[in-house]
């Protein structure tokens, strides 16, 4: 006797290769394809705020120590206590300042390219050329064209000179290689680029180049470009994992960024304790005014540089770090 068979249906791409009652899998799965990366919305957020902080920041700054009698008088101070030991601290500040040229940031924006073009960060290549263009344009804007020195000193102080271009270039171009490198690579770029800046701006008051508020201006402006860059990331832009095992966390860069801030908090609180006193009495014992406004203006620098590259860091790093999909 002949007996019936059921026909066997053959599997759909959507069954996979098991047949009838294989579970369902995504289209994207089935053909082996990784989810597209999407970016976090809270680090952006964070983001944008650092920059609406660092814009006001800047206008802060200018307000104190340019547009007040108290505020000149303290960073004429710093000015003029440049002159001690000037002639050997001049001898490593000059070849530091010499590094900052057009031939400079070519290379430097030339670099970050590139490492963006080879990671494929199209948009990223981009944005870090607008991040230095936009900083120095906005420092020479601010300098010469918005922001002016009114005369609250007896004697002529000269034109205005916030924020610095020097500082600035070091600055734009610090931050453009920080955005761009790979995330293992960050932390050191972070600190290279600190440590840079920092020499960078400390070089200008050693010349009597400029004014510690100038040097601190220059790194606000910085701070809010590089910040609002990290707002703007595509997901493009984000990091992505290549080998099994491999993790988004980055215990190093939270380590630097760490110490960073503990060195920039201890530097702020002795240079603010300071101006404070130069601001009140005007005779810090046990150092004449000039002398300790000078070191606590070079402190006060170095502590706002620290902060900022702290705080691009880890906005780097947390909005570089894609929202996490399921397969």
């Amino acid at each position: 006797m002949l007996t019936a068979t059921r026909p066997q249906t053959p599997p759909t791409p959507s069954q996979g290769t098991a047949g009838v009652g294989a579970p369902i899998l995504r289209v994207g799965a089935w053909r082996g394809e990784r989810p597209k990366p999407r970016t976090r919305t809270a680090p952006r957020v964070v983001a944008a705020v650092v920059a609406l902080l660092a814009a006001v920041g800047v206008w802060l700054v200018w307000r104190f120590f340019v547009g007040t009698a108290a505020g000149q008088r303290v960073d004429e101070l710093a000015f003029f206590g440049a002159t001690h030991g000037q002639g050997r601290l001049w001898q490593v500040a000059e070849p530091v300042l010499d590094v900052v040229s057009v031939a400079f940031v070519v290379a430097g924006v030339g670099v970050a390219v590139l490492v963006a073009v080879l990671r494929k960060r199209w948009v990223l290549a981009l944005q870090v050329v607008v991040l230095v263009a936009g900083a120095n344009i906005t420092t020479q804007v601010l300098k010469h064209g918005i922001l002016g020195r009114p005369e609250l000193l007896d004697g002529w102080t000269g034109p205005n000179t916030l924020p610095s271009g020097h500082t600035t270039v070091a600055a734009s171009v610090s931050v453009a290689l920080l955005l761009v490198t790979p995330r293992a690579w960050r932390a050191v770029v972070a600190l290279l680029g600190a440590a840079y800046t920092g020499a960078t701006g400390v070089s200008t008051l050693v010349g009597q180049w400029h004014r510690p508020s100038d040097v601190v201006a220059a790194v606000l402006v910085v701070l809010a470009w590089g910040a609002l860059v990290c707002a703007l990331t595509p997901a493009s832009s984000t990091d992505e994992l290549r080998r099994r095992g491999e993790s988004y966390s980055a215990p190093g860069s939270y380590v630097v960024a760490g110490l960073l801030l503990l060195g920039s908090l201890a530097g702020a609180l002795i240079s603010g304790a300071t101006l404070v006193g130069l601001v009140r009495s005007g005779d810090p014992v046990p150092l004449s005014p000039d002398l300790t406004a000078y070191a606590a203006g070079a402190l006060g620098a170095l502590a706002v540089t620290a902060a900022a590259f702290a705080a691009l860091l880890l906005l780097r790093q947390l909005t570089a770090q894609p929202r996490r999909t399921s397969r």
